[in-house]
């Protein structure tokens, strides 16, 4: 735990989680980011339109959308592939199929070359990392790390040849949205026109493992604070905009626009562009423990947004358009990211390493070895080619499901903002593992 309490408040909070816990047990599952309001403050409720919407429409004066017009593409058909099992939570269990060699499948060198880089970085960490989609061993990526450290990047294509060979994971039909590194005005101190709070993760957010109370638990996590004797949700988004927070001097910056700072926080890190024209980098740290919500779908179900309306610049724009409306519709996603500086390289991904634009993937680790390259051929052409899965995120569960870094810029933003392509996608894993996952190979 991050928190510090005194002996009798801590034996309290143990013996109230042990009182819940056959009633986590008999859960289908339990959330590892689950949070709540603030006790004693009710949180202004979201407004629902009460008659049936019209849906919004730019006004003339407002920021037209920016996001980049599709290149169209015919994506490679996955291979027939025998149902997946009922039930099934990973890839090893959902079942692999052995794939075409990499040299087929029209990758170019450039992108060789790239994914070789960002592979060297990630090594350290694969090598010690647990592989939770049952594919891979530690061992496994002996050969091919050794390898990848001398290996020239203009020969990439034939190091990827070499050491790997590919695998379909399931049905293989793949869906790849995208995410970037958003640039937004900051400021290090409140000042005006730099009045909206980013926060450190607070000393009262714990984070438990309830393996350590039950074997039946193992690997999940709530998330939440100490109230007295009792172990309650954190504070939601409403809440915290309504200064659930103040006054703990958790501030690090102050941003001037909240819509943009929203969409700061779905990323999970950025940069602050600084009154006097410096850069602060900031990189996710935590989150409240809230699911989190798609405010997008929201839109699109009540018909507030159209179809073509629901990029990120698009939801912006609606945003803007009615400032009480937007926040409203911003609380209905209840979570919350806190952040830390970044001072080195970054911004970080989940093994720990900087992503890097145009080469890394968020993927499900339960269903993609963090390090591994992936393959994707799609419906749109910017995305296709090879990836190293090097970040995971909260809204990227299951099989061959991908978010895609751009980087940082306004192009990153143009391609990221509205990336929605689908397909089939192939994951390269060492020989080692192939040869064990599929003895005829």
């Amino acid at each position: 735990m991050v928190m510090m309490v005194g002996a009798p408040r801590a034996r309290a909070f143990g013996f109230a989680l042990l009182a819940v816990l056959p009633l986590l047990s008999a859960c289908a599952s339990v959330i590892p980011d689950t949070g709540s309001s603030r006790p004693g403050a009710t949180a202004p409720a979201p407004s629902r339109p009460t008659t049936a919407p019209r849906p919004y429409q730019p006004r003339p004066s407002e920021r037209p959308g920016a996001a980049a017009k599709p290149i169209p593409a015919t994506p490679r058909a996955p291979l027939p592939a025998a149902a997946v099992p009922a039930g099934a939570t990973t890839a090893a269990a959902s079942g692999v199929l052995a794939g075409p060699d990499f040299a087929t499948l029209g990758v170019t060198d450039a992108q060789a070359a790239a994914a070789l880089a960002a592979f060297r970085i990630s090594c350290p960490s694969v090598q010690r990392r647990a592989d939770a989609s049952g594919l891979t061993q530690n061992a496994d990526w002996t050969e091919s790390c050794n390898a990848g450290k001398n290996w020239a990047d203009s020969d990439a294509a034939a190091f990827f040849t070499r050491y790997f060979g590919t695998v379909q994971v399931g049905a293989g039909t793949a869906f790849v949205t995208g995410y970037y590194e958003p640039e937004i005005a900051g400021s290090r101190t409140k000042r005006p026109g730099y009045d909206v709070p980013i926060y450190r993760r607070p000393a009262d957010l714990v984070d438990v493992d309830l393996g350590q109370f039950s074997d039946d638990l193992k690997g999940r996590k709530l998330r939440g604070r100490v109230d007295g004797s009792n172990f309650v949700r954190y504070y939601d988004r409403a809440a915290i905009e309504s200064g659930a927070l103040e006054g703990r001097g958790l501030e690090i910056a102050y941003a001037a626009d909240a819509a943009e700072f929203f969409f700061l926080q779905v990323q999970g890190s950025g940069r602050l562009r600084l009154p006097d024209g410096g850069i602060m980098r900031i990189g996710y740290d935590t989150q409240n423990g809230r699911d989190y919500v798609g405010i997008g779908k929201l839109l699109l179900d009540r018909g507030e947004l159209q179809r073509g309306q629901a990029s990120m610049q698009g939801i912006l724009d609606y945003l803007r358009a009615d400032p009480v409306r937007g926040v409203a519709v911003m609380n209905e996603n209840p979570s919350w990211v806190f952040f830390r500086e970044l001072t080195g390289p970054g911004p970080l991904g989940a093994l720990g390493v900087p992503v890097t634009g145009r080469a890394s993937v968020a993927a499900d680790p339960k269903y993609v070895p963090l390090g591994a390259p992936v393959i994707l051929s799609l419906d749109r052409a910017e995305p296709n080619g090879l990836w190293i899965a090097q970040d995971t995120g909260g809204a990227i569960k299951g099989a061959n499901r991908f978010d895609s870094f751009w980087g940082a810029g306004d192009d990153a933003r143009a391609i990221a903002g509205g990336m929605a392509a689908r397909g089939s996608a192939m994951l390269l894993l060492p020989r080692a593992s192939i040869a064990r996952l599929i003895p005829a190979q």
